[in-house]
């Protein structure tokens, strides 16, 4: 099994988080970056050594994910979402699927696969959607509708997607994939954000583009459902995002901890280290911060292992997502705390590492939704 250490080295790191700063400056994708991971076979990681890939599972996969976003957030973000879609090939192999080992196939001869589901206004995420899926003659399907945050966007060769087929006697939500050389979808350049600026997710707008009938993989009910395609991509889509931002979570602290041993005191001599105040914020922040490595550990082991947790499984998931974004967002605004107003100025990496962690709130599922599928677990469902 790949050795982190050798799969990101140090000065790799260095090398990405020296043009996390350019790019965000710029507002311009990771193109550098990408190509570096692709030449490193990160892409195909949930691939099996057999098949050219790295043999991952998801815990492996969170932990290289994490160390990533300690150099560049935004890029670690945008990979995310091509991990999301491996990942769920390799967890549904893993539980007697094989419908999408093409993915991992692609995956390793180069292809990128993006996440292209997400909606304004539809906070029934996966459960619904209010893109029309038409079918077509020989199970093909036309997609017209918007997505939002479509991390990727200058670089996807494979877009996921989905949208409600409604024309038979119960509606359907229809799962499938683009190549980018079909036509009929418009990607708009509107990524213009406080945060995460290298990860480009812009606006893709699907109008009547079309998707084989061989790339329709799944065809599920409007509402919540047990299919292993939605705990799949919940699995590694919360897990995954929740290394993310344990990761910045982890530099914000190692940036305050080296920030304060070289700021000295006017009125004492002394480095800012020596402050009981500042040491009681640093010690704050590592407490934290320990208390979310086991976690993502556990429930990534968890699902490589195929665990049962049963009804359990979503409050884990989402709790865990929870936990490390506020944990993250916590941990950097206690880091600029100690820093003074050096983080303050545009370039600083931890005024960077703050704009970046604000966008933990926006991802799915966010603190209402999680509460909800929490108190629904542990309470049962709210009575009409």
């Amino acid at each position: 099994m790949t050795d982190l250490n050798e799969l990101l080295p140090a000065e790799l790191l260095e090398r990405f988080r020296d043009r996390a700063k350019g790019y965000d400056e710029r507002n311009e994708f990771f193109h550098e970056d990408l190509a570096e991971l692709k030449a490193r076979g990160y892409l195909g990681m949930f691939a099996s050594e057999a098949d050219g890939g790295l043999g991952f599972g998801l815990e492996q996969a969170a932990r290289a994910q994490r160390r990533l976003a300690t150099a560049a957030p935004a890029t670690a973000l945008a990979v995310n979402m091509h991990l999301v879609w491996t990942g769920v090939a390799h967890l549904l192999h893993e539980r007697g699927d094989d419908s999408l080992q093409y993915v991992l196939a692609e995956a390793v001869a180069g292809e990128v696969f993006a996440f292209g589901n997400s909606e304004a206004g539809n906070d029934s995420v996966l459960f619904d959607s209010n893109t029309e899926a038409r079918p077509l003659p020989g199970g093909a399907y036309s997609f017209t509708g918007t997505k939002i945050f479509t991390s990727l966007s200058p670089a996807w060769t494979r877009l996921g997607i989905f949208g409600k087929d409604t024309t038979g006697e119960a509606p359907e939500l229809v799962h499938a994939f683009i190549t980018r050389e079909t036509p009929g979808y418009t990607i708009k350049d509107d990524w213009n954000t406080l945060g995460m600026r290298a990860s480009q997710s812009n606006t893709t707008v699907l109008d009547g583009v079309v998707a084989p009938a061989e790339r329709v993989f799944r065809k599920l009910p409007v509402g919540p459902n047990a299919d292993p395609l939605i705990f799949a991509i919940f699995a590694c889509f919360e897990t995954l995002l929740a290394a993310v931002y344990t990761g910045i979570g982890e530099r914000a602290l190692q940036i305050g901890v080296d920030t304060v041993q070289l700021r000295r005191s006017k009125k004492t001599g002394k480095a800012y280290s020596q402050d009981p105040d500042i040491r009681w914020r640093i010690a704050d922040a590592a407490i934290a911060m320990d208390g979310l490595y086991p976690q993502l550990d556990a429930v990534a082991r968890d699902i490589d292992s195929l665990a049962n947790h049963g009804a359990q499984w979503f409050p884990q998931m989402v709790g865990l997502k929870i936990r490390a974004t506020e944990t993250a967002r916590t941990v950097v605004d206690l880091m600029i705390r100690v820093s003074g107003g050096g983080s303050y100025f545009a370039g600083n990496e931890l005024g960077r590492l703050y704009r970046d962690v604000l966008a933990g709130i926006f991802h799915p599922s966010d603190d209402e939704s999680a509460h909800g599928t929490v108190a629904n677990a542990w309470l049962g469902q709210v009575e009409d």
